[in-house]
């Protein structure tokens, strides 16, 4: 029997070993190229409105003098014309006053999910600007804070049994799984979704703002904080209410997407490394170990990728000081390697300091000096099929060049549209020869307003940090 199975065994290995010669052979050069690193499959989760959408984090509290939903509205015909998609509003919900932080306390401290903070306006006001923003043809999610509620939630006192108690029976803050200790959000109380009747409070509290205010989905903080099984009874029932449902997971944990609950997870890890590149710490070519790992990791759906948003420029620094020279290098790679590109407010204005997160701390829009750089980047997004997100877009393949530790070269294609993307992700000028056939071909220069043509041994001369975008 054992001499049996192990002839067998080895006849389905040499059958299996057939069977990929035959698919090396016949697959198409990209395929090959990017052997060990599979391409993203589709997801349910990931609806069509979004496969070349982009996202913008409004922060209601620091965006206007008044920081009201009213105020607010007057940005979005701008917000439009430079080519935003969809709307992502920080909590919006009334924040509660026990054990506060600072004056105005953290947007994450809940004391009611089915109402809007006072300070903003009122639900009419809110429900004004969504109406306003579909208008205009984008989309609006909510950021939802499913992990914690302040102090001075009604669940505190109704409904004690739904929150994390030690052994002494009182209900703690948030405790980091992997130290056991608290996280130091003590201005908030840890929910327990060990119980039910949690679990069925919150999803409720989810379906109001897709069934009354007419929301298309949810950024959910602390994702990963929250059992998986929750968002396998929850997504269903959301999705139900909101067939195009858009749901984005802060964390990089691959059931998330894999199991097709969320259509986009943070890019942290890619965040973290465009960082570490851009202070020295880290080479360019780590960037095609990161693209193995992820498509190892995450089979489905796609990433967030940013170079900043709230967390990081309140706490680790806006992106200047982070990036330095290499900003606008970074923000290219960001939005055309893979994935969907974040823009946090004031991106567009140049927003160099880091905004206050518990006090008042008003944007200044008087003057938007990187607002055609992101409009060019969102408008080329939105007409090439190469860079759509996930599965709708095309791989990223990278391009061995003589300068890989310090240049990034990659093209993406998707039937007849191809983006090809040259990057110096270092300090020092540096002259890149083209010697792939894949490509050759004319092509639209993005930023330098011309045609450029490529052919094998083009050399293209790049100054420190620069970048080149070549479309067709």
């Amino acid at each position: 029997m054992k001499n049996n199975r192990a002839i067998w065994g080895r006849f389905l290995s040499l059958l299996l070993w057939a069977f990929s010669l035959a698919f090396w052979v016949s697959c198409k050069p990209e395929a090959r190229e990017a052997a060990g690193i599979p391409a993203l499959e589709p997801s349910t989760a990931a609806p069509a409105w979004a496969d070349n959408a982009n996202i913008y984090e409004v922060n209601i509290r620091q965006y206007t003098p008044e920081g009201t939903f009213t105020a607010f509205a007057t940005h979005l015909p701008r917000l439009k014309a430079m080519g935003v998609d969809i709307l992502w509003f920080m909590p919006i919900f009334p924040v509660s006053v026990e054990r506060r932080k600072g004056t105005l306390g953290s947007y994450y401290a809940v004391s009611d999910f089915t109402a809007v903070n006072p300070e903003f306006g009122t639900m009419a006001d809110f429900r004004a600007v969504v109406d306003s923003a579909k208008q205009l043809g984008m989309r609006v999610i909510l950021d939802w804070v499913p992990n914690h509620t302040g102090w001075d939630h009604r669940w505190i006192t109704e409904h004690p049994d739904f929150y994390t108690r030690n052994d002494t029976g009182e209900i703690i803050d948030p405790i980091d799984p992997k130290t056991g200790k608290s996280w130091g959000w003590t201005d908030v109380a840890d929910l327990n979704y060990d119980n039910p009747e949690l679990r069925k409070a919150m999803t409720q509290d989810m379906l109001f703002w897709l069934r009354e205010v007419g929301v298309d989905g949810f950024r959910c903080d602390v994702a990963s904080e929250v059992p998986d099984d929750f968002w396998s009874e929850a997504v269903p029932q959301l999705r139900q209410a909101n067939p195009d449902l858009f749901m984005l997971a802060e964390a990089e944990h691959p059931p998330h997407r894999n199991l097709e609950w969320f259509a986009m997870s943070y890019g942290w890890s890619f965040h973290q490394l465009m960082n570490q590149i851009a202070q020295g710490e880290a080479k360019a070519s780590d960037i095609k170990t990161w693209l193995a790992k992820d498509r190892k990791d995450f089979r489905k759906g796609y990433a967030m990728q940013f170079i900043t948003n709230h967390d990081e420029n309140s706490w680790n620094g806006t992106e200047f000081e982070r990036m330095g020279e290499a900003v606008k290098a970074m923000a290219v790679l960001a939005f055309t390697f893979e994935g969907m590109p974040l823009i946090y407010s004031g991106q567009e204005a140049g927003l160099n300091r880091r905004l206050e997160f518990f006090e008042k701390d008003s944007i200044q829009w008087d003057n938007l000096p990187y607002e055609v750089f992101y409009r060019t980047l969102l408008d080329l997004k939105h007409r090439n099929k190469a860079l759509w997100n996930g599965a709708a877009g095309g791989e990223p393949i990278i391009i061995s060049t003589e300068h890989d530790d310090k240049t990034l070269v990659f093209f993406r294609e998707k039937e007849d549209n191809k983006v090809i993307v040259l990057l110096n992700l270092s300090p020092d000028p540096l002259d890149i020869v083209l010697k792939d056939k894949r490509l050759e071909g004319s092509y639209s220069n993005v930023f330098g307003n011309s045609s450029t043509a490529v052919t094998t041994g083009t050399s293209i001369h790049l100054s420190a940090w620069d970048y080149v975008i070549l479309s067709k």
